[in-house]
């Protein structure tokens, strides 16, 4: 399929980490304003010493969030980047996005949890009352472009993280240290809560992001559960660095109703749990329950790659068994700056390694609009969702008009 026409169509993306983000001329602008230190102070040199095409290993990949991380200290920088990644999704044709970030990373003395993530849904804001107030918006039938914000609660962490975290694990000293992990989530879903219902702000969900090895979601277990009570939507980072087990917890105890990558899914040699003996019956049961319940997997094709050798020859990624399986899932680009990638570029892997035909490309970007966790009500989120389509379906019949007529 043409590149062009993949950028026209409407488009959603569910994964997209808000600090894996920045453009790089805004890393540069701010770091020089912050004195914060950069291997190099241009966008090229960038490239080629931090955010590069490919990586060794995650921790490499991981290095450039220290700098992002960096410019990212007020409410007027968190507003400005918020801001620019919605331009830059709307450019290429994505309507609906969902920014997650961790607040916990961002909070300072002059910043708590609630106004960083204000500062966040500023920036979305402004850049969606622009787009929207467009003529071909408002008079020509083009679906308008929304949003939501997911706020990561972190399986763990140390107190170099940030101000946030230095402040809250000395307050908790004498406090096992799984059980300060546990009341840190709480904190932020308290927050999180406050946010949603109290300032009607549209963060729409919480999620659980880290090191999965050694660091079981259930640690996190009353976070999740009081996000339940609290009408909040789940999604967890699982089955990306550890075995389906961390996925079968995320669903089952966590109430999880998207998985982040969810790599190991259907993969039996990627069982850890002695007590599983059929690892083969175990993952086709698993897969069985997400896809009879329909848990949307979030798929992350090249930021996998970068991270994880094993997908290096990108047709070894389980993309394609998940399609064979008719699992739900959607496209996006975890982290466009740190992978180099955009949503257009995502979709255009996943059509020409895996041949997907119109059929199946469709089905991915319905599942994006359906199992989104649109801010609004449910009868609003279908008429969205509807003109989403309708609008897909217009360029597709364009485009193939124009196939003919060549």
């Amino acid at each position: 399929m043409d590149r062009s026409y993949l950028e026209k169509l409407p488009k959603t993306d569910l994964h997209v980490h808000l600090d894996g983000c920045v453009r790089l001329g805004t890393l540069i602008e701010l770091a020089r304003e912050s004195g914060v230190e950069l291997p190099s102070y241009t966008e090229q040199g960038l490239r080629e010493t931090v955010f590069k095409d490919s990586y060794e290993s995650l921790d490499e990949y991981l290095k450039g969030f220290a700098y992002t991380g960096a410019v990212m200290r007020t409410r007027e920088q968190i507003e400005r980047i918020s801001y620019e990644v919605a331009v830059d999704n709307q450019r290429e044709g994505v309507r609906y996005i969902e920014v997650r970030f961790a607040p916990q990373l961002h909070a300072t003395e002059d910043m708590d949890i609630i106004q960083s993530i204000r500062a966040v849904d500023s920036g979305l804001r402004r850049a969606k009352e622009e787009f929207n107030s467009r003529p071909e918006v408002r008079q020509m039938g083009e679906p308008p472009f929304h949003y939501g914000i997911i706020a990561c609660a972190m399986r763990f962490f140390t107190p170099d993280f940030s101000e946030w975290y230095r402040n809250f694990c000395s307050m908790h000293r004498y406090t096992n240290r799984e059980r300060v992990f546990a009341l840190a989530s709480l904190e932020l879903e308290s927050a999180v809560a406050r946010a949603r219902w109290d300032e009607e702000l549209p963060v729409v969900g919480i999620d659980l992001a880290g090191s999965e090895a050694g660091w079981p979601a259930i640690n996190h277990l009353e976070a999740f559960r009081r996000a339940q009570r609290h009408f909040l939507k789940k999604t967890v980072h699982a089955g990306e660095a550890y075995g389906p087990e961390s996925i079968y917890q995320a669903i089952t105890e966590l109430y999880a109703d998207r998985i982040g990558h969810g790599l190991t899914l259907l993969d039996p040699g990627s069982v850890k749990s002695s007590y599983i003996r059929d690892p083969q019956k175990y993952v086709d049961s698993l897969a069985g329950y997400i896809a009879d319940r329909r848990i949307t997997v979030e798929v992350c094709l090249t930021s996998n790659q970068q991270t994880n050798p094993s997908f290096r020859r990108l047709e070894d990624h389980p993309f394609g068994k998940m399609m064979q399986r008719k699992l739900s899932v959607t496209i996006c680009t975890d982290n466009r700056t740190v992978s180099n990638t955009t949503l257009t570029d995502e979709l255009h892997k996943a059509v020409t390694t895996f041949g997907l035909s119109s059929y199946e490309l469709r089905n991915i970007i319905v599942y994006g609009f359906k199992r989104s966790f649109f801010p609004g009500r449910y009868d609003e989120k279908r008429r969205y969702v509807r003109q989403c389509m309708e609008y897909f379906e217009k360029i597709e019949e364009e485009f193939h008009e124009g196939e003919g007529d060549r």
